[in-house]
């Protein structure tokens, strides 16, 4: 008798993290989540979204932006922004990364994204179990989560806005660079972008401290 099959439930991000910590008395908890950070070429973008205890339910069909097909993700941008009291993005080149290493270039990003949102959160939820943030004093507290970008709707809303934005970009530089196939790579290491690499060399958009196998 063969074995029966059993599909994974995709994970459904929910509150009830956010909703412990506003019990221990933050008024504002921001989720903040990066993409690109194993990428070949383009930038780092960190998202950050922002709520408070009056934030309304978790819009439906919100997910880990990496669970979410290209349109829905798309579909789910202005619904994520329109969400949380604030939002913001914020990028660090592949020169920065070169220059600085990830980590750093990631802070980099990850303040810019902060500096831009408007409001000060009292606790930020980082998506992993590294910080790439550092705890400044009067500054907000960082807290590390795994699989938070999955199960915390502030992190979930922080990635697909991320995504999105990091994917349009790409897509963009598609048109200037064409032989490395961004529009579907986004900048990865996929065989028709590491075979253009070998074929045509590096733009100034590679992480040229990386093994781009050139």
């Amino acid at each position: 008798m063969k074995p029966t099959l059993v599909a994974m439930a995709r994970p459904i991000p929910t509150l009830e993290f956010e909703r412990e910590l506003f019990a221990t008395g933050a008024r504002i908890v921001a989720g903040m989540d990066e993409v690109g950070r194993g990428a070949l070429a383009g930038p780092v973008t960190v998202g950050v979204v922002a709520i408070d205890a009056s934030v309304g339910v978790v819009p439906e069909g919100l997910a880990d932006s990496k669970l979410m097909t290209i349109k829905r993700r798309e579909a789910m941008v202005p619904v994520a922004q329109a969400w949380g009291i604030a939002w913001a993005t914020g990028s660090a080149t592949a020169a920065e990364i070169d220059k600085q290493g990830i980590m750093t270039a990631l802070s980099l990003a990850g303040s810019r994204a902060l500096t831009s949102l408007g409001v000060r959160p009292d606790i930020i939820i980082l998506d992993g179990n590294n910080s790439f943030l550092l705890e400044e004093d009067n500054g907000p507290r960082v807290i590390t989560r795994v699989k938070a970008d999955q199960n915390c709707a502030c992190v979930s809303a922080a990635s697909v806005i991320a995504k999105v934005e990091r994917d349009a970009l790409m897509t963009q530089l598609h048109e200037q660079f064409p032989h490395y196939g961004w529009s579907g790579n986004k900048g990865y290491g996929a065989a028709v972008h590491t075979d253009a690499i070998k074929a045509h060399g590096v733009t100034d958009l590679h992480r040229k401290s990386w093994n781009l196998g050139v």
